[in-house]
């Protein structure tokens, strides 16, 4: 071997290593690309008999630097890191329909109360009705803009969904074909690098959308799954994802992640089985966080609706009538299922009604039949509450929900037909809230409409010895107040009981007094539908006359007591532990305000996390530019020494081949 062929094969060598580092600094700026290194060994030297003289050097391989178990990590990372924020930036866009200040929803609430102040004040003047009238139309207003707000969000993020889907599928399709391309090259022995970086840059953007495994085969190509099993990608072959409604509840606009082969039927994949990617932090985002909204949002106005609606029924219009509804709200809400011939729509449809707005929850429910005999578990979806055999109240049997099943003041309903046909692993939703603010409407125009006056008046007895003093009056029920001509006699025996009587004018006569009941100074005393609350200690046998008040003539006009009920209303606990009407959405804004900070919190986490597992992957594949020109000197002064090598391997050639001319 000669001294030539030993300098060019270093001169080749080194050509190659320097065109190496040229590559990496050329992709210092490239996404995924994996630093790449030139491994070199020495050619087996030569037996001369006085021992072996080397050949030289040569190029064994071209490898990247590359952590397998660091690239899995770092991809797991980002894809929780996605779905966080895919989430996150979810919830603070629906924190603008919560959101306080004189715009808000909140304030419209209080207007609207506060505008019953100069009712009160002057019950007869068209001036304050009008008001009233006014910020009650604002309120259903501002409960219809939030309602678009959500629904709009709504349909954005359905198709950011369904784009998403599209993009996890083409880019299957390219690791498919890189697979292809990638088995082929290594049958030639050596890494192609360049496209083992760019598929793994591929299954990484595949992780900012959907959690993916993979399994390495022997062929070099690389196997994806999602939720946990499914074969996105296998080999050369890719899968199909989609976004659509879910088939476990036709007609509900839940949405749920579907994976199919070509050809094949479509699986359903869980937010347990999807994991992390955007495509999941949105699906919770829709499923859980934006239902909650509407569900929030539809119980205000639901409970406000009926609340306002019952006090107006309670009192007398500036007509002498008695009060109708303020607002028009849904009666009735349909149930989802996927009982064999079972359709939400029509007489048979099994539904929700409200009963009592003070214990409405804001949440959807799942009713699921199991066991053998089938029988009903109606389960609270925000909290999991589960309504059974063995829950208060109990749900036991089909004949339960046929009769109409109550819990949370809502009934639900289920007709025979339904639940006959129902067997184990039957299910159904309930959306009791969800159209419920874009449904509210004013119905009253008619300042004349407003049922200001108290349908009652009381009248303390002024020879009576006793202190009393009179500071609520009010129908429960319309339907029970002392008719016409027939007051009501309160007689108190001056030791802490009272009792009544009714007069009935057809024969002039009181009717025969009742049982006693205990008096307390500021506790209610409730008769047939409609109470009265007194203070102070009375004697015995004072009296205090209840009586229609429409017995007086035109005075009810001049009566504001329904007008202070109105008031009242402020300050009743109608909501979740105990808050007020006037506090029902600030108490909504701190629910959806706890929910984004949890999440903005779970977001800093995995982005701590993702953050430096991908400092870690980058430390072992990212180019350092310090690095690179260190060794863009060293095969510099290397190449220059093998070219003087060759410089002086010819300089020798020539001096042998002139003393052999000689």
């Amino acid at each position: 071997m000669s001294l030539m062929n030993v300098g060019v094969s270093a001169l080749n060598a080194n050509q190659q290593a320097l065109t190496t580092v040229g590559h990496n600094i050329a992709n210092v700026n490239t996404p995924g690309y994996s630093r790449q290194t030139v491994y070199t060994n020495a050619l087996h030297g030569q037996n001369m008999g006085n021992g072996f003289i080397g050949k030289g050097v040569q190029v064994a391989t071209v490898m990247r630097n590359y952590s397998a178990l660091l690239n899995r990590q770092s991809n797991a990372a980002n894809a929780i890191h996605a779905a966080d924020t895919s989430r996150l930036q979810g919830l603070m866009q629906m924190q603008d329909v919560f959101k306080g200040g004189d715009g808000s929803l909140g304030a419209a609430v209080t207007n609207m109360m506060n505008a019953f102040v100069d009712v009160q004040a002057a019950p007869s003047d068209a001036t304050g009705r009008n008001v009233v009238l006014t910020r009650m139309s604002e309120l259903a207003a501002r409960f219809h803009a939030a309602s678009n707000m959500l629904e709009e969000q709504d349909y954005s993020t359905a198709q950011q969904l369904r784009n998403n889907a599209l993009l996890v599928n083409d880019k299957a399709s390219q690791v498919a074909r890189l697979n292809n391309e990638i088995s082929r090259a290594l049958a030639t022995g050596h890494q192609p690098n360049d496209l083992l970086d760019a598929r793994d840059q591929v299954i990484r953007e595949i992780n900012q959308y959907v959690q993916t495994t993979q399994v390495a085969a022997d062929d070099g190509s690389i196997s994806l799954f999602v939720g946990g099993s499914q074969a996105l990608v296998l080999g050369i072959n890719s899968g199909q994802l989609s976004v659509e409604e879910t088939k476990e509840y036709p007609g509900s606009q839940r949405m749920a992640l579907y994976f199919s082969q070509p050809g094949g039927q479509q699986l359903e994949l869980t937010a347990a089985m999807v994991g992390g990617g955007e495509i999941a932090g949105l699906l919770k985002f829709r499923n859980e966080d934006l239902a909650e909204g509407r569900n929030l949002l539809g119980r205000l106005a639901m409970t406000i609706g009926h609340e306002l609606n019952l006090q107006n029924q309670r009192g007398l219009t500036l007509n002498g009538q008695q009060g109708g509804a303020l607002f028009s709200l849904p009666t009735t809400s349909t149930g989802y299922g996927n009982i064999t011939g079972y359709s939400n729509i029509g007489p048979g449809a099994a539904t929700t009604q409200v009963m009592d707005a003070s214990q409405l929850k804001p949440s959807e429910y799942r009713l699921i039949f199991e066991g053998s005999p089938v029988a009903p578990v109606l389960t609270r979806m925000s909290d999991g509450k589960v309504f059974n055999a063995t829950s208060t109240p109990p749900l036991t049997t089909m004949a339960d929900l046929n009769a109409g099943f109550d819990a949370d003041g809502l009934r639900f309903t289920v007709p025979n037909a339904t639940t006959a046909a129902a067997v184990a692993g039957n299910s159904m939703l309930f959306k009791p809230f969800s159209t419920a603010a874009s449904e509210i409407e004013a119905l009253v125009h008619n300042p004349d409409e407003l049922a200001a006056a108290s349908a009652l008046t009381a009248n303390i007895n002024k020879n009576n010895t006793g202190k009393l003093q009179l500071t609520q009056l009010g129908a429960n029920d319309f339907t029970g107040i002392p008719a016409a001509q027939d007051p009501v006699r309160l007689t108190f025996d001056g030791a802490g009981q009272v009792t009544y009587q009714i007069y009935d004018h057809l024969s002039s006569t009181w009717g025969p007094a009742s049982a006693p009941m205990d008096y307390t100074p500021g506790q209610p005393i409730t008769i047939n539908g409609w109470s009265i609350t007194l203070t102070g200690t009375p004697a015995a046998g004072d009296t205090v006359d209840v009586a229609n008040a429409l017995d007086f003539g035109e005075a009810f006009r001049l009566n504001a007591g329904n007008a202070g009920a109105f008031l009242d209303l402020r300050d009743k606990k109608v909501f979740d532990e105990g808050t007020t009407l006037s506090d029902g959405f600030s108490a909504a804004m701190a629910v959806v305000g706890t929910r984004t900070q949890s999440v903005q919190l779970a977001k800093k986490l995995s982005s701590t996390v993702a953050k430096n597992l991908e400092m870690d992957r980058t430390a072992v594949s990212g180019v350092n530019l310090d690095e690179e020109a260190a060794r863009l000197l060293q095969y510099q002064q290397a190449y220059q020494a093998s070219s003087k090598v060759i410089q002086i391997a010819q300089s020798l050639f020539d001096s042998v081949l002139n003393a052999v001319g000689r």
